[in-house]
């Protein structure tokens, strides 16, 4: 059970952390029926301050995305070059990079670093260093050239493929924005599991002409996924729990069918039903403290081995990482051995009451 959670809040830690370094919480931009990647700006600084009244608010940035088509000497590929600020230069992406370094932000100008992932780094075979060329289908036509900074790799398709990450203020100067304007803006809440109550909250006062989507609609197929893994882990704890329930029922019937001459003695000597109940209690008590004593030893000494030395692989294009992640959650340990030691209680429990059933005369004749 401990391996089994310690596994399951790894991956579901792991999987949010690569979806949050892309995306936040909740998103706000403008209301807009056209369901395109660009979207019409709007206000940057007022609308932070605004969101920065909300308590539940940790952080808020702003972004701007723009399609592209990037050339090589010998390919093309179209992508979503996203725009991020420099109080946004801290973010959760530096968890994904494996070549490179991550953005600079010049005072002067624009910064022409890119951040691309390892998938269109192989397809258009660029690496570190490399210079190319963007070219942005709009009124007139824009090509800029980029350095790639570095090389991000998150194993989610549905960024990995898509998404090259660039200085919000090239995207304002190609679409001409002043310094006030960006695509929307990202917030991160202090407590994701507030999520929903606090969109909520925000949707009734947000201005008529802003939308706000939460990161659980935008990728729903991740969270479903991460949903249906919580069902397959509850499935497989209840599995264990009713095992080991039935191993220490059997346990404790074949010690009282063992000794059932010592429990005729006993009464026979004038030793009450309880008296006896409780020797065999304490002795169920005994076998189920060293159980769980042996289980946790066994149990986070493989989450140990794993979280220091990555002894198990994954397949990145199934698992979307390259190991079987661990996550330690005291407050799930603790738990989990006071939930495990109270089962057991009632296990040992149960079987001692067939002790006052046993007579004296027909237990010692017992063979």
């Amino acid at each position: 059970m401990i391996v089994s959670f310690a596994i399951l809040e790894g991956f579901r830690n792991e999987i949010q952390s690569k979806i949050f370094s892309f995306g936040s919480h909740l998103t706000v931009s403008k209301y807009d029926t056209n369901n395109s990647i660009e979207i019409e700006p709007i206000g940057g600084p007022g609308l932070i301050e605004e969101l920065h009244r909300f308590p539940q608010v940790q952080s808020v940035q702003p972004f701007a995305r723009k399609t592209a088509i990037i050339k090589t000497k010998d390919e093309v590929l179209g992508v979503v070059l996203k725009g991020i600020s420099e109080e946004d230069s801290r973010s959760p992406m530096r968890q994904n990079l494996v070549a490179g370094q991550f953005l600079s932000f010049p005072d002067s100008a624009a910064s022409n670093d890119i951040l691309i992932s390892r998938k269109v780094a192989d397809k258009l075979r660029l690496k570190v260093g490399d210079k190319t060329l963007f070219y942005f289908i709009q009124n007139p036509p824009r090509v800029r050239p980029f350095r790639v900074s570095g090389i991000y790799q998150t194993g989610l398709d549905e960024f990995d493929d898509v998404y090259v990450i660039g200085d919000l203020r090239q995207i304002r100067e190609l679409n001409a924005w002043p310094d006030s304007l960006v695509g929307g803006v990202e917030v991160v809440l202090k407590n994701f599991n507030r999520l929903d109550p606090v969109a909520e909250n925000m949707y009734e006062n947000l201005r008529y002409d802003l939308k706000l989507d939460k990161i659980t609609d935008q990728y729903a197929q991740l969270f479903d996924w991460l949903q249906l893994l919580n069902r397959n882990v509850v499935i497989f704890l209840l599995l264990i729990i009713f095992v080991a329930t039935f191993n220490m029922v059997a346990t404790i019937f074949i010690m009282i069918l063992e000794r059932t001459n010592m429990i005729g003695i006993l009464k026979a000597i004038g030793a009450t039903d309880r008296q006896i109940r409780s020797m065999f209690f304490f002795r169920g008590i005994s076998l189920t403290l060293r159980g769980m004593l042996f289980g946790n030893i066994v149990g986070l000494g493989f989450c140990a081995l794993q979280y220091y030395t990555h002894l198990i692989p994954l397949d990145p294009e199934n698992y979307y990482m390259d190991r079987v992640p661990v996550h330690w959650d005291l407050a799930i340990i603790v738990l989990l051995n006071v939930a495990t030691f109270a089962t057991s209680l009632l296990a040992v429990l149960i079987p001692t009451y067939l002790i006052s059933r046993i007579k004296p005369v027909a237990a010692i004749k017992f063979d």
